[in-house]
């Protein structure tokens, strides 16, 4: 059979597995249900596991049977799993059990996918040319858990460095249930966070000439912000800055002390990061003095830009249309403004990320997005999810290995 048609007899279990996982949401580093079901679905597959010191992670190995005397190459696939602080309102029968906490951007989804290729895989052990790395990750929604469990050792897990990783990201909305889609290159975005807090000095709001206005100033850094955008930088290397969060003043007759706003900033590049690091700070700062106040600038960057290596990404694109149909794989033309952190494995390790459309309502276009207390995940894709991720595996061990092969030795002497 092949690992489609073994994935098929897994779908079941799989949706057992993450509908337990979305009723039980957790948030951040520390996800100990999450991380305790994840156990119990591996208990009992040849697998060398580990768990995080400083997260709730879980690391497992296996070690493939077919390497002769060398050792052989290793993949790694990740499934991150933590939740958002969202409150469900999608009525499904599983919905979240737990008050503020919501599976809305479908990592229980990626979880039960990760159980699922780790199933198919430890089934074919023997004959695996190399080791797989199952990357089972907390802390993705802005905790930066890939980079605690990068320097906690997770590339280095199998003995040997990780020659190849791949992950997988399901979508509420945008595409087709079933379709996979990538591009090569950039395809999502850096992201950093911009805080900014205005210092003046209060006063009554019928005199505001005798005192400084915070919040003037502020409101004219954000809109400034704005055309920093479109005239600072190229509209081919493009910036996305959105101010999120806006806090001053106790009443509307008073003039505050001091005003706050914060924003994300999402860019493509490193030189794009790099500049807007430097110039939305001196923008907030000369912006203050003209107003004769001070501003407290901060710019604090998250995850760099998920680069897909472009041969990676070929691989996968012909792994999906070979095992799945030429009609599966949708090429991106852009790049998604979202981040991710996997970009820190992928920016040392070559390795390829993917999109596969999970809507739930039949109607992509119209359906809540990803991060909405609406948005609902099909999770008949779990089959599909756990095959692609095992074929990647497989096929790639394979090519390395000949790869391996074909390098003459060294002499010895």
């Amino acid at each position: 059979m092949s690992l489609r048609d073994d994935a098929r007899e897994l779908q079941g279990e799989l949706a057992v597995l993450r509908r337990a996982l979305h009723r039980e949401p957790e948030i951040g580093l520390q996800l100990p249900r999450t991380q305790e079901k994840v156990l119990a679905a591996l208990d009992g597959l040849p697998l060398e596991i580990s768990t995080g010191s400083s997260l709730s992670s879980v690391t497992a190995v296996l070690r493939g049977g077919a390497p002769e005397a060398r050792p052989g190459p290793v993949v790694l696939l990740r499934g991150d799993m933590d939740a958002l602080p969202v409150t469900e309102r999608t009525g499904a029968e599983f919905t979240s059990r737990i008050d503020g906490a919501m599976h809305a951007c479908g990592h229980d989804l990626h979880t039960a996918g990760l159980v699922g290729a780790a199933r198919l895989l430890a089934d074919r052990r023997e004959s695996l040319a190399g080791d797989v790395v199952f990357m089972f990750q907390p802390g993705e929604e802005g905790w930066d858990g890939a980079g605690h469990m990068v320097e906690e050792g997770v590339l280095q897990a199998a003995g040997r460095p990780v020659d190849a990783a791949y992950g997988l990201h399901v979508s509420s909305s945008s595409y087709p249930t079933g379709v996979f889609a990538s591009r090569p290159g950039p395809l999502m975005a850096a992201s950093a966070g911009l805080h900014v807090r205005v210092v003046g000095a209060g006063g009554h709001g019928s005199r505001p000439h005798a005192a400084l206005d915070p919040i003037q100033a502020a409101c004219e850094m954000v809109t400034a912000l704005q055309t920093m955008v479109t005239r600072r930088f190229d509209v081919f290397d493009p910036v996305v800055v959105t101010v999120g969060v806006f806090h001053a003043g106790t009443r509307r007759n008073v003039i505050p002390d001091d005003a706050s706003f914060e924003a994300t900033v999402r860019t493509f590049s490193a030189t794009a990061a790099e500049r807007a690091a430097e110039v939305a700070v001196r923008l907030c700062q000369d912006i203050a003095t003209a107003h004769g106040l001070t501003a407290e600038v901060d710019f604090v960057p998250e995850y760099p830009v998920t680069v897909n290596d472009t041969a990676e990404h070929d691989f996968l694109a012909s792994t999906v249309r070979e095992a799945f149909g030429e009609e599966r794989f949708e090429p991106l033309a852009d790049p998604i403004t979202g981040s991710e952190d996997f970009s820190r494995v992928l920016d040392r390790v070559p390795g390829a990320f993917v999109f596969l459309g999970a809507d739930a309502t039949g109607d992509p276009e119209t359906a809540p997005s990803n991060h909405s207390p609406l948005a609902a995940f099909d999770d008949g894709v779990l089959s599909d999810a756990a095959a692609l991720l095992a074929e990647l595996a497989v096929r790639r061990l394979d090519s390395l290995d000949r790869l391996a092969k074909e390098v003459p030795c060294a002499p010895t002497t």
